[in-house]
């Protein structure tokens, strides 16, 4: 090989390299660029829609809420396109340890002073968001314990599962614990009980709704998936049934601290584990949210799809399927399982 091939190989893997280094330092803020796309659509929002009425128990849609909120254009639709994908959930997780990787954050502090970002995606327990932080923080277990327990100034409580609102925080080196959850706090206020009034309340509490908004977050497989969901979830409540969603069990397992997964795998033993947040045992919602919703989940929990389905799941492709008989259920599930359930 010539001196001039060679050089031009060392230029060319040079090159490579830039690109590729290039390209994994856009992660994370692609991924903001996504979450924030959401919270700018609910700030677009004077009150969240309502079609749902579980006083009645029906649920009316309207042609001009599914218009506003599945045109192609939307950007709510734009945002939760990507809940689900295999592909997104990847980038998702690549972007976050990016995100969170202290060489990261150093280029961070040479790059915007000395200013930190973290990023809640949609779908976390709190304790992931409180590890989230103390890891861009440097706080220690005790300061993360102070996160989760500090008062919020309106409530004089911790905030509760479900109101650590998903997106990008801008922090200081310095930010307190409690300096942080004021930010979260905020974040909720502004993008959730902002537009969350008091006739909507009447409608739907909203306790109730981040708890469905919780379940949707955690089963949902794409943007349409969550509406369809969110209508079987409601036709459950509505006749009594027992929800029986697996991420109520992965919550109720986590918590017992014997794996080291806050989303653990389910087994069908676990059906019969003793919590209140077991939906297979129990019948209506389980007490509190198990996990932290986006808007368009909640918009979701507010807006379901009237559908006949009672039963779902996911194909191994990710494909949705809902049957509104328990027959025809198993029969799916032989189909591209090759077993029932």
């Amino acid at each position: 090989m010539s001196r001039i091939s060679a050089k031009l190989w060392v230029g060319v893997g040079a090159l490579l390299v830039v690109v590729v280094g290039a390209t994994i330092l856009s992660f994370p803020p692609i991924l903001a660029v996504s979450i924030e796309q959401e919270r700018a659509f609910a700030l677009m929002l004077e009150q969240f829609p309502v079609t749902v009425n579980p006083q009645e128990k029906r649920i009316v849609e309207s042609e001009h809420v599914n218009t506003f909120l599945e045109s192609p254009n939307s950007p709510l639709q734009a945002a939760v396109g990507n809940v689900g994908n295999v592909f997104w959930n990847l980038f998702a997780w690549l972007a976050t340890g990016i995100a969170d990787a202290p060489w990261y954050q150093s280029l961070g502090a040479v790059a915007i002073s000395s200013d930190r970002f973290v990023t809640i995606t949609p779908g976390m327990r709190k304790e992931q968001v409180a590890t989230v932080f103390a890891k861009t923080l440097g706080w220690n277990e005790k300061q993360k314990k102070e996160f989760l327990t500090a008062s919020s100034p309106d409530t004089f409580l911790p905030l509760p599962e479900g109101s650590f609102a998903p997106g990008i925080y801008t922090l200081g080196v310095n930010t307190t614990p409690s300096m942080a959850q004021a930010l979260v706090n905020k974040r909720f206020e502004n993008d959730v009980l902002a537009r969350y009034g008091p006739e909507i309340a009447k409608i739907v509490p909203l306790a109730q709704a981040l708890i469905i908004a919780s379940l949707i977050e955690r089963e949902a497989g794409g943007a349409d998936d969550m509406r369809i969901i969110s209508g079987i979830i409601w036709n459950r409540l509505f006749i009594n049934m027992k929800l029986q969603i697996d991420a109520t069990l992965q919550y109720a397992k986590a918590n017992t601290n014997a794996t080291q997964s806050w989303w653990p795998r389910v087994v069908p033993a676990d059906r019969f584990r003793k919590s209140p947040y077991n939906t297979y045992l129990h019948a209506g919602l389980p007490p509190n949210p198990i996990a932290n919703p986006s808007v368009a989940s909640i918009i979701a929990t507010l807006n379901p799809r009237n559908t006949p389905c009672i039963f779902y799941f996911h194909d191994a492709a990710g494909g949705f399927h809902c049957t509104d008989t328990y027959v025809e259920h198993v029969a799916l599930l032989k189909k591209y399982y090759g077993r029932g359930k």
